[in-house]
């Protein structure tokens, strides 16, 4: 037999004081909320969904209809295709009210790029998965921004009419007579005998609709909850999409980097080397005429040496800049080599039980290398940190801290297709799927973390 000891559980009373405050906070809200712009915004937006719906159905009903009906034909299919991408045109007009009225930020799927010639073009329209879920949401807003959104506003316009309705009572005198002839000066009957026909009665059926009007806007809410949740399944873009569009980018950067890269090589050979190699042959030229002429050239030839010797050390550079020789023997030693070069006194700390691909120590190098310049040339620090750990079997984390200034911003979708500075940097971990983050409030410090996956991929 085993004994199991419970430990006791403490339960906080909140106390009569929290409660009433929770209360107060609930009463204060139901009372603001017909009077804030969201109500509003969402009313709008029903209003707007319910005409939209409407239109949508005659679409969906003309368009899919009369293309089936002529499908049989050889300008029936291409017919089906062009409604079919039509409610691309949809997902847009109901993306741009969910951001405007809803505050809803939805990503758009990938653009329609179909393949050359009409059988490319059909082909791509009818395997579009974006035009697929566009008419999926327009079949499901015939129920719920037509039906749903009448009803809605049918109760609000009610609840609106029903708080107001002394007013058409005293200036229209609306008759009402009953089944033995008597009229009353009633707005509404309910039953055979009851009849709001005088103040007491007039005053109580519009506190009704008051009350009425103060729940209207949490029944937007709630509405406008289930038009927001459709919407990010069936407009915006999906997972796949968004990793389609990471990749083609990450493709992107790695093709400018490259790019880019090229370019120095090919500069600093021009301006650097190969001016030095043309700089070797001359004194060599005039050393040998020397010669010829039984002079001395021992000092032409002495200037050729030095020369050569400075060649080499820039081509040793270029060939660090392509792949720094350190790494050969590990990102730990490259990078203990990199610290020890600069010139903020940097403390490093690297724990690698398994040894990432090349590919992924020459970005971690290259990052930090720049992060050590940028830490140097802008941060005012006078003490930098640099981290390499393993945050789980398949991913690296490259952390770089200093005790800096701070202020820099993380780089915005924008700034990563410039591909400068830290947006460089981002793109060039995305060509591996990996990603950066910046934390750096004014006046420190700055904390800059890339995740690399180890094998290149996640």
């Amino acid at each position: 037999m085993t004994e199991t000891s419970v430990e006791p559980t403490l339960v906080l009373d909140p106390g009569p004081a929290e409660s009433g405050r929770t209360a107060g906070r609930v009463a204060r809200a139901v009372l603001r909320a017909p009077f804030q712009a969201r109500a509003w915004k969402e009313l709008v937006y029903v209003f707007t969904v319910f005409v939209l719906g409407c239109l949508a159905v005659a679409y969906m009903y003309l368009g899919w209809g009369g293309g089936l009906a002529i499908s049989l034909t050889i300008i029936g299919v291409p017919i089906l295709a062009v409604i079919l991408l039509g409610g691309r045109t949809w997902a847009r007009i109901y993306r741009a009210l969910a951001k405007d009225l809803l505050d809803a930020q939805l990503t758009p799927p990938p653009p329609f790029r179909p393949e050359p010639g009409l059988i490319g073009f059909v082909k791509g329209a009818f395997t579009d998965r974006a035009s697929w879920r566009a008419a999926l949401y327009l079949l499901a807003q015939a129920v719920l921004g037509v039906v749903v959104g009448w009803l809605v506003l049918l109760l609000v316009a009610t609840a609106a009419f029903i708080a107001l309705s002394p007013i058409p009572w005293v200036l229209f005198h609306p008759p009402n007579v009953d089944s033995q002839g008597v009229e009353h000066h009633s707005m509404a009957q309910f039953g055979d005998g009851f009849y709001i026909d005088t103040w007491p009665r007039v005053l109580g059926f519009a506190a009704v609709g008051i009350v009425a009007c103060f729940a209207m806007p949490w029944l937007l809410r709630g509405v406008c909850w289930i038009h927001r949740l459709l919407a990010i399944a069936l407009l915006s873009a999906t997972a796949g999409d968004r990793r389609i569009v990471e990749l083609q980018q990450g493709r992107q950067a790695a093709v400018d980097d490259s790019t880019a890269t090229l370019r120095r090589l090919e500069r600093d050979l021009h301006d650097g080397t190969q001016a030095r190699l043309v700089t070797i042959a001359m004194a060599l030229g005039r050393a040998e005429d020397r010669l010829s002429a039984g002079g001395d050239p021992r000092d032409l030839i002495a200037d050729a040496h030095a020369s050569s010797k400075e060649a080499l050390t820039e081509l040793r550079e270029l060939v660090r800049g392509i792949h720094p020789p350190a790494l050969e023997l590990g990102l730990g030693p490259a990078l203990e080599t990199l610290a020890a070069r600069s010139s903020v006194p940097v403390e490093l700390r690297v724990h690698l039980p398994q040894r990432p691909s090349p590919a992924v120590e020459a970005i971690a190098y290259f990052s930090v290398a720049e992060l050590l310049t940028n830490v140097v040339k802008h941060a005012n620090a006078t003490r930098a940190w640099i981290s390499v750990v393993p945050t789980d079997s398949r991913t690296i984390a490259v952390t770089v801290r200093d005790n800096g200034i701070g202020g820099v911003l993380q780089p915005t979708p924008g700034e990563l297709a410039a591909g400068s500075g830290l947006s460089g940097l981002a793109a060039r971990a995305r060509t591996v799927d990996g990603t950066l983050t910046v934390q750096s409030p004014a006046g420190g410090p700055t904390v800059v973390t890339i995740l690399l996956p180890k094998d290149g991929s996640r």
